[in-house]
This record gives C-alpha cells, sequence and structure tokens, in this order.
C-alpha cells in the first residue's frame, strides 16, 4: 500500500533537485522524471517509456493548438497596440488604483464558462501591457487574472470538474452555481489583498518572451478602437460561453424528455417491433417485443386491429413499466451494448453504495443492486438512456440539440481562437500597415515562444499522467475507505484534504474533485450526515482542488511560461496564491454551512 507514496516522493524530489538544484531545463526534468516514476510504477515493460509519450500526446492534444493561437493573438495585441488601448480605457474608466481589481473581476467572470487556461491566455496580453504602461506591479496585475479565473474554474459549474461533482453528489446545477459564485466574492477579495502582499514583496518585472522585441507604445490616435480591441479576447469567450450553456440546456431538455418517454419516437419502435419475425433472436427489437404481452403482440403484426386499438398507447405504456425497474437494464437486448457515459455515471453512483460488497456479486447482481440503490428518477433515467441507444433509429432529436451541435463546432476552443486570431492578426495589419510577409514573421515569432509553452506544458502533463499509473489513488481510497465514524463539518475538511492531496499527487485538479467527490460519495454525502446540503462538500472539495499545484500541474506551467516566471518565483507566487486562496474558501464554506446549511 506504502509503495505508491514512496515512488510519488520520489517523483516530487527528482523534479524539484533537477530543476532548482541543478538548473536542468524545465522540459528534460520533468520528461527525466516521468520515466523515473513510470520505472518505478506497476506495468510490464514494454508499456512504462510508452506512457509517457501518451501523457505527453494527450495534454498536448488539448493545449497545443489553443496555446499556439493564444501566443499568435497576444503578440498581435501587443504590437497592434490593441492590448493598450483596453489598458487605457481601463485607467479611465477605474483608476489605475482599481485597473487590478478590473482584471480580478474579468478572469472571475470568463472563466465560469470558459477553461481556466484559456481565460489567462486571452488575459495575460492586457496585464503585460499594463506593465509596460506603468513599470510597476506585474506581480499584481498577473496574479490577478491567475486568482480570479482559478477561484469560478474550480467551484462554480459549468466548468468540467464541478459539473461532474454536481452529478456525483447529487447537487442541483442551479444551486451549485450560486452558492459557488457566492463564497467565490470573499474568496477573490481576500485573493486580491493576498496577491498586493505577494505585488509588494517579489517586486518582478515583466520579462520578453524568447525572440520578442517590445514595441513603442503608441499615441492615442494610432490605437484601434476599443470594439475592435477587445473583439479578440471576447469573440472566443462568447463563442465558448454559447456552445457550454447550449450543450447544458440541450442536456436538462434531453433529460426531461426521457423521463418523460418522449425522447422516443413510439411510431418508429413499435414498427421495428411489428418486423421484428425476419430478425435475428438475438435483435434488440425480437428481444423487446418478447417482453411485451401476448395480445400486444398480436395486435402489432395486424396493422388494422393495432389502428383500432391504439397499439402504439398501450406500447409506450407496458414499456415505460418496464423501464422502471432494476432487472430491465440486466436484459438480453442490453448485452452487446457500449454503455452510454450518461448512464455508467448512474451505475457507478448506485455501486458505490455497495461497499466491499461489489466485488463478491454477479455482474447481473451488482448492476441490479446498483439500480436498486438509485432513486426511482434516477433508475429511469438511466434505463431510457439504455432503450434509446438499443434502438438509435428511434431517438428522436429537439431543436435546442441541433443547435448544440452547431455550437459544439463554433464554440470549440480550438476554432474560437482560431477566430480570434484572425481577427488579431487583420487588426495588426491594418492599423501597423504590416505586408502579409511582415505579418508572418511576426506570427512565426509567436509560434516560436508558443512552442517551448507547449513542450514544457505537455510535459508537466505526463509527469502527472505517470503519477497516476503509481497506484497512488487507489491506495488512498484504501486508506479512506470508509469515514472513520466522521460527520457534520469534518467531512468537508476530509473532502477538502482528499482533493488536495490527489491534487500534488497527480497535478490535474479536474481529476483531484472527480476522485475526491467520489471517494466522499462511497463514504456518505447525505445531508443527514454532512449536518448540511452536500453542495457545500462540493464547493470545499474545488477548494481543495487549489492547493498543491506544483510541476505536475499543466496550469503551473502555463501560468510560468505565458507570464515570464521562473519555477521559483512560481512557486513563491502561484502555488502559494492557490494554497492561501483555497484554505480561505474552506473557512468560508464552513462558516456558510454552519450560517445557512440550506437543509
Amino acid at each position: 500500500m506504502w509503495i505508491p507514496f514512496a515512488i510519488l516522493i520520489v517523483g516530487i524530489a527528482t523534479v524539484l533537485t533537477l530543476i532548482i538544484r541543478f538548473r536542468v531545463n524545465a522540459f528534460v526534468a520533468l520528461i527525466s522524471a516521468a520515466l523515473l516514476v513510470s520505472l518505478l510504477s506497476p506495468g510490464p515493460w514494454s508499456i512504462k517509456a510508452a506512457r509517457v509519450a501518451e501523457g505527453f500526446g494527450r495534454t498536448a492534444t488539448s493545449i497545443a493548438i489553443v496555446i499556439a493561437f493564444a501566443a499568435i493573438i497576444g503578440k498581435c495585441l501587443m504590437d497592434s497596440g490593441a492590448a493598450d488601448r483596453i489598458v487605457r480605457s481601463f485607467q479611465r474608466l477605474l483608476g489605475q488604483q482599481r485597473t487590478s481589481v478590473a482584471l480580478l473581476a474579468s478572469g472571475y467572470v470568463l472563466s465560469i464558462p470558459v477553461f481556466f487556461d484559456t481565460v489567462f491566455y486571452l488575459l495575460i496580453p492586457l496585464g503585460r501591457s499594463m506593465w509596460r504602461q506603468l513599470r510597476r506591479d506585474y506581480v499584481l496585475f498577473v496574479t490577478a487574472i491567475a486568482a480570479g479565473a482559478v477561484i469560478t474554474h474550480s467551484i462554480v459549474p459549468p466548468t468540467p470538474g464541478p459539473l461532474v461533482m454536481a452529478d456525483t453528489l447529487n447537487v442541483d446545477l442551479g444551486l451549485f452555481i450560486l452558492v459557488g459564485a457566492i463564497i467565490g466574492i470573499p474568496m477573490a477579495v481576500v485573493a486580491l489583498l493576498i496577491c498586493s502582499l505577494m505585488n509588494k514583496k517579489w517586486d518582478i518585472p515583466m520579462r520578453p518572451y524568447p525572440g520578442e522585441e517590445e514595441p513603442e507604445p503608441l499615441p492615442d490616435d494610432r490605437l484601434p478602437g476599443i470594439v475592435l480591441s477587445l473583439t479578440p479576447i471576447l469573440l472566443p469567450v462568447i463563442l465558448i460561453s454559447a456552445n457550454t450553456f447550449a450543450q447544458m440546456g440541450a442536456r436538462n431538455e434531453i433529460e426531461a424528455l426521457r423521463l418523460r418517454g418522449d425522447r422516443i419516437n413510439w411510431r418508429a419502435l413499435a414498427g421495428q417491433l411489428a418486423s421484428a419475425d425476419g430478425l435475428p433472436t438475438d435483435a434488440p427489437a425480437r428481444l423487446l417485443r418478447e417482453r411485451l404481452p401476448e395480445r400486444l403482440r398480436a395486435l402489432l403484426a395486424d396493422p388494422k386491429q393495432a389502428a383500432q386499438e391504439n397499439v402504439l398507447t398501450r406500447v409506450r405504456e407496458h414499456i415505460s413499466q418496464l423501464v422502471t425497474k432494476s432487472q430491465f437494464a440486466t436484459e438480453e437486448l442490453f448485452a452487446g451494448l457500449t454503455i452510454p457515459a450518461d448512464a455508467q455515471r448512474l451505475r457507478t453512483r448506485g455501486e458505490q453504495s455497495l461497499g466491499k460488497e461489489a466485488s463478491r456479486l454477479s455482474q447481473k447482481e451488482r448492476v441490479e443492486r446498483a439500480l436498486d440503490a438509485l432513486s426511482p428518477r434516477e433508475r429511469s433515467l438511466h434505463n431510457w438512456i439504455l432503450l434509446e441507444t438499443a434502438f438509435p433509429d428511434c431517438r428522436q432529436s429537439t431543436m435546442l440539440e441541433k443547435v448544440a451541435e452547431l455550437t459544439a463546432f463554433v464554440g470549440n476552443p480550438n476554432f474560437s481562437l482560431f477566430l480570434a486570431a484572425i481577427v488579431a492578426m487583420g487588426t495588426l495589419l491594418r492599423w501597423r500597415n504590416l505586408s502579409f510577409r511582415q505579418l508572418g514573421q511576426v506570427t512565426e515569432g509567436a509560434l516560436m515562444s508558443a512552442g517551448i509553452i507547449i513542450l514544457i506544458t505537455a510535459a508537466g502533463g505526463a509527469f502527472g499522467a505517470v503519477l497516476r499509473e503509481t497506484g497512488v489513488q487507489q491506495s488512498l481510497e484504501q486508506l479512506m475507505g470508509t469515514s472513520g465514524g466522521l460527520s457534520g463539518r469534518s467531512l468537508l475538511v476530509m473532502g477538502f484534504l482528499l482533493a488536495s492531496v490527489m491534487k500534488v499527487a497527480q497535478g490535474s485538479g479536474t481529476v483531484s474533485m472527480i476522485t475526491a467527490s467520489s471517494m466522499m460519495a462511497a463514504m456518505g454525502s447525505s445531508a443527514e450526515t454532512l449536518g448540511c446540503h452536500p453542495v457545500y462538500l462540493a464547493v470545499a472539495i474545488g477548494c481543495g482542488s487549489m492547493c498543491g499545484s506544483w510541476m505536475n500541474d499543466s496550469g503551473f506551467w502555463v501560468y510560468a511560461r505565458m507570464g515570464g516566471f521562473t519555477e521559483n518565483e512560481t512557486l513563491k507566487t502561484w502555488t502559494l496564491l492557490l494554497v492561501l486562496i483555497g484554505s480561505f474558501g474552506l473557512v468560508v464554506t464552513v462558516v456558510a454551512s454552519l450560517l445557512f446549511p440550506l437543509v
């Protein structure tokens, strides 16, 4: 049980020693540590090197294109004067003393529907331009952006971690958004105070990216207008937000339709059941028809009689009754199906309540017992999902679902930042009168800087990925298999600590939220056990996921490289800032749960 923790310590020591003591390049140090951890971790020798590359590739897949376009946008905003225009507008509107408040508030609001990384990429040019104007307070500007963005990213849905926690802990999404946003406000106020203190203690200047030349500030009459200047920042935010809310709306609409049985085209399903005789004996339509009463099967075979006796209504009523039963999910007609993710999450939630008993049950018994543990609504929802998966031709799409399919394309971060990059490059062409050859040189320089950031960030992701292969998560689950008699607000503290430990162990805040919430759900996360609404447990876990961000976290390297900080400076500012914010967030959460338990 303790071997995974020993490997974790070796991995941490290796990275810190190589980077801080021997000044090894961060990319080389992270890949070296990842290979060492992978060698020490379980698994055949044939995959030990390959899984480092796989972890690197998974991280690069999610961040490479975004970072590349973000680098182009940032460079064009700086060179065209658009970033200067935004900063000067901030200063005129709020005054120089409140600019950091504006940056923090921008990060706080924009990161609700948009990933932290994307928000940071889009706002960091403003922080850098602000330093060029004032020649001071660079740490304040960058940490304010990071603090505002990371708070809502961690405790306000619909970012992925909070979204999964809401499902796992059975928390209403609207309530989670409201409570998370309210608790985040005092966290943001304290964060700004911490940022100010850090700025006074560490006067770190802005450093240019490799190969970057600092452009001369332009007079106001040579700067783009405020609308054009803001477009490269707001366009991806609007598109990504539209996609986020469209997906939420479509998901809620589909769930409501499923529970009413309106997601199925009953005429099409009845037609398949009526013509099932010519199908193989293991065909879903034939197996489902056998579950119908003999009289109803006879009516399906006689179209004239079926029209007179309203067979569609009777088929719907009978199948709707079958869907409410746990045994329906183990029917033979679902044997060859790949269980959809939505159904698997519900099934997993039910299995968690079985504890160690689950390992002694057969697959069929485990599924039935897991569904018995769910509420009637969740059980029906699970089975409706299976039914529409077995009969995809009988699934009805809604207009909102079709809109969500469109926004999934235009609101994809890669595509939305591509559009923003085009606008930013067009702005630079127009306001600096560049040729396309000169524009190509500008973008090439930006991409060279982005390449270094991508390599280091993806290496951090690879290191985090192989740390997950050590088995440290499973060892933690064994150690924390039960709540140990804990109840009440102490469970909030336990959820916070679990998320923090998982963050240190594997680097991903989203993974730490998902893991910690699953473990807490298995231990008991009801209002009766907690003494307050489970939404406070979800917020506490989100606060814990902020703590422990270091060199196996891709966010650490995004902040370090996009901000121009060394590893030591990043540990002193970013890592410490998140620990302080997260810890204060736990205190606010516990106090709020005492004053307003919501039960």
